[in-house]
């Protein structure tokens, strides 16, 4: 129990905070929960931001206490967080505060699913992630690493349970980048009960960091009683793991892309990162040959210059022609430019539609060959080929019915 008194602050607050809100919580020995709420939607929504906050403190079964709350339009899934936090930071508890978890974030994704794009969101910012998914990315990472302060990393915890809960990502795969192992394991607690479709795993250097991972993740299930498929992506971000890259990508099947990240990469190695890439392009081509060779899906790194769209595109170019099938972003500006460059072009699609025709008219024969023109084609052949139609169709370069009036 903690002590009468004692003070604790979540939350962020300042004239440029948006669709957050700052908590200041305290135990009292008497007097109920008193409640001061300072708002900028008092109008609207002020009463029923109240019943939210005194919702929680009966939820909890506390009866004393005072509790200063300052919101910028915060969504109740936010206040909820925060307010919960606070009282996780005085008082332990095994009980969870959870809203409904809405229909359309219980979907499952799939292994071949296309991850040109993923949009990193920092996970202690909701005005961030509110209406993310508009911007079509294939995947919105909420980000517990990186731009998360060490001081805010516990309470940003129970915000992006309650995104991965109540915030529409409008088909996006919902994915999640967990701090560095070990700290990182203790943020699968508060993620894998609720419909996390892919897990990033970040400065991996070994198979045995994703071992680590599943064995919280089977342990998780199993005492929530769920089962459904949570795929792991593995960020590579140094020389060690860079050597280690086929280990990493073969360590489990539930690793269905592994991601270089250049940053970490390049200070690892001493040097600058540059736009041209010379410095990197042993380390991209090895995770791309690591990741090939384990069937999985190789993602190139963020480019961080928002603002040089050109220079994106130049990368983007250069990513492709090494064998990357997408790469991360960090704004929402970028992810037409990253889809741009990573479509087939006329001529991909063109042979991918021939090998697989081809395909297709062997198997309505009954042939166990498949050949185009003198060349044979094996099924890893047939799959690429289908991947980029696929992309194309996701896209919208092709109809989904090209085949049916296709002429080879």
């Amino acid at each position: 129990m903690a002590e009468v008194n004692q003070m604790v602050v979540v939350g962020n607050r300042g004239k440029k905070v948006r669709s957050d809100c700052y908590v200041e919580l305290q135990l009292t020995n008497d007097g109920g929960v008193a409640i001061e709420l300072k708002s900028k939607v008092e109008v609207m929504f002020g009463k029923a931001n109240r019943k939210l906050i005194r919702d929680i403190f009966d939820f909890f079964e506390i009866n004393n206490a005072k509790v200063y709350v300052e919101e910028g339009g915060a969504l109740p899934l936010v206040i909820a967080a925060r307010v919960e936090a606070a009282i996780k930071l005085l008082l332990k508890s095994d009980k969870d505060y959870l809203l409904d978890m809405i229909d359309e974030n219980k979907n499952q994704t799939d292994r071949s699913d296309h991850r040109i794009s993923r949009l990193y969101l920092p996970g202690n910012k909701p005005s961030m992630m509110i209406n993310a998914g508009i911007h079509q990315p294939n995947g919105i990472i909420l980000d517990l690493e990186d731009a998360v302060a060490h001081d805010k990393k516990y309470e940003t915890r129970f915000l992006v349970r309650n995104v991965l809960r109540g915030m529409n990502f409008y088909g996006a795969e919902r994915m999640l980048r967990i701090n560095q192992i070990p700290m990182g394991l203790d943020d699968l607690d508060f993620v894998v009960p609720h419909f996390v479709n892919l897990i990033l795993i970040p400065k991996c250097e070994s198979a045995n960091q994703i071992q680590q991972v599943n064995e919280r993740i089977d342990a998780i299930k199993k005492e929530k009683n769920i089962d459904y498929q949570i795929w792991l992506m593995p960020i590579v971000e140094s020389a060690l793991g860079v050597i280690k890259a086929y280990e990493i990508a073969s360590a489990s099947d539930n690793v269905v892309a592994m991601a270089i990240g250049l940053e970490d990469y390049t200070a690892d190695l001493g040097t600058k990162r540059t736009d041209e890439g010379i410095e990197s392009f042993y380390a991209r081509s090895q995770v791309v040959n690591a990741c090939r060779a384990a069937r999985i899906q190789p993602i190139d790194s963020v480019f961080s210059d928002v603002s040089d769209m050109e220079a994106l595109a130049r990368n983007v170019q250069v990513s492709k022609s090494l064998g990357f099938d997408g790469m991360g972003c960090i704004h929402p500006r970028q992810i037409p430019v990253i889809h741009q460059n990573f479509a087939p072009s006329e001529a991909e699609i063109l042979k991918a539609k021939r090998i697989v025709d081809a395909f297709i008219k062997a198997t309505e024969k009954g042939l166990g060959v498949v050949s185009l023109g003198t060349k044979m084609i094996d099924p890893p052949v047939v799959k690429r080929a289908e991947n980029t139609l696929n992309m194309a169709i996701s896209l919208e370069m092709v109809p989904s019915n090209w085949h049916d009036t296709f002429e080879a």
